[in-house]
């Protein structure tokens, strides 16, 4: 049941995000315990990462309120999830059982994940950990590595945006020589291994002192790279740009802010084109095939999204993974539904033949329109001939601040 489970949500992964990338797979030993200390920007998405591109088998600590949910309940139970018992949660239950469950896991040579942060937020920081990976890490009885692992979303919350899932270098941890009967570790030892789990954290994760501050270092590495290049090294690029901007903060405001108006004007203007083209002709022979099927699929997706604003209740967090389970049950029931009509009208042949064309047609329609918008773009920038000059100057005050910083002037983030 796992692997189908798996596989299924992979496929939806792969759905949502035209782009998903992998990063520091060597950091993940391939035998022995393991604890994945993961960032949470972005609800159940995030553990679904977990779950299908981790190298090696994972259990989830989660708060217990899922495991009464519909449908999300059987799914994080096929998962083997460890509930965590929260007092704002009002659900009974012990975190001693809980910890109990996970130490097992780990001595068994297991892997588990654990977001220290306790709950998925949208803030451009890492909030203040919670202590319940160390006290796990020590109190297991067994040495084990803890891998400090980073979630960055391009746009989180957008249909086809990008992810990466990037794993930093492990923190060696041996069992603790002192912990008490209930299998709590020292309080000191503790504290030092969660200031650890922060640093290595703030590694593999993109933070900023406002949401302000990310969305504009955003723009300004689309118009500095042209979004060519790997999502590890616009990651990379993004973190450069964040120490940038701190530094032209404190030492030449007036100097930032003239920066970021023009990034925001380059950026207004400037359409990225996709690596994957298709020629003009196909995209004329696939366009009415597109329309048949934009039409069909568009109007469930319009109720996923309706479905996902009115549920979020303003959460932003949590909006993907509303879309993605309105997407695994609308869906199929869109296209039964269809096919159920056809085959009162034209019988059962016909009927299957629908079933099988319908996600066939929708496909066709998401990737024909992403071309399509791509030609658009395409056409647009070439009306504006002094951009390609504007980018040049902007790219040049960038490398200056870099080159003030220490940094190398090289435009690539691993030069």
């Amino acid at each position: 049941m796992r692997r189908l489970v798996t596989a299924l949500c992979a496929l939806v992964a792969r759905t949502f995000f035209r782009r998903i990338e992998i990063a520091g797979l060597e950091n993940v030993p391939p035998s022995g315990g393991v604890l994945f200390a993961v960032n949470h920007p972005n609800g159940l998405v995030d553990p679904l990462f977990l779950l299908c591109f981790a190298p090696r088998p994972v259990s989830f600590l989660a708060k217990a309120p899922l495991f009464h949910y519909p449908l999300i309940g059987w799914l994080v139970r096929q998962l083997d999830t460890i509930p965590v018992y929260r007092k704002t949660d009002n659900v009974a239950g012990s975190n001693a059982e809980t910890f109990s469950r996970a130490r097992a896991i780990v001595k068994k040579s297991g892997s588990i994940a654990i977001f220290p942060e306790g709950t998925t937020h949208s803030d451009s920081k890492l909030r203040e950990l919670k202590t319940g990976a160390a006290r796990i890490a020590l109190g297991c009885g067994c040495a084990l590595k803890i891998v400090p692992t980073g979630i960055y979303y391009t746009a989180k919350q957008t249909f086809r945006s990008s992810a990466l899932m990037y794993f930093g270098t492990p923190i060696d941890v041996a069992p603790s020589a002192t912990v008490a009967e209930n299998g709590e570790p020292e309080p000191a030892a503790v504290e030092k291994l969660t200031e650890e789990i922060e640093t290595a954290l703030n590694d593999v994760t993109l933070q900023a002192d406002t949401n302000a501050a990310l969305e504009l270092i955003a723009r300004a590495e689309r118009i500095f790279s042209g979004g060519a290049g790997s999502l590890a090294d616009e990651f990379e690029l993004r973190k450069r740009f964040v120490a940038g901007y701190s530094y032209l903060r404190e030492r030449d405001p007036m100097r930032l802010q003239r920066l970021a108006s023009e990034v925001a004007q380059i950026d207004a203007e400037v359409v990225e084109a996709q690596r994957r083209r298709l020629s003009s002709l196909w995209l004329l022979i696939l366009l009415p095939l597109a329309l048949l099927g934009g039409a069909i699929q568009w109007p469930t997706y319009r109720l996923i999204g309706a479905l996902a604003n009115r549920f979020s209740r303003g959460e932003d967090e949590v909006i993907a993974t509303i879309k993605c389970i309105g997407a695994m049950v609308l869906y199929p029931l869109t296209w039964l539904a269809i096919a159920a009509f056809v085959f009162t009208r034209l019988g059962p042949i016909a009927a299957l033949l629908t079933l099988i064309a319908l996600p066939l047609l929708g496909y066709i329609a998401l990737r024909v329109f992403e071309l399509l918008d791509d030609v658009i773009g395409r056409l647009r920038a070439t009306m504006r001939r002094d951009v390609a000059a504007r980018q040049r100057a902007l790219r040049d005050d960038i490398i200056a601040v870099a080159g003030e910083m220490g940094f190398a002037t090289s435009p690539s983030p691993r030069g």
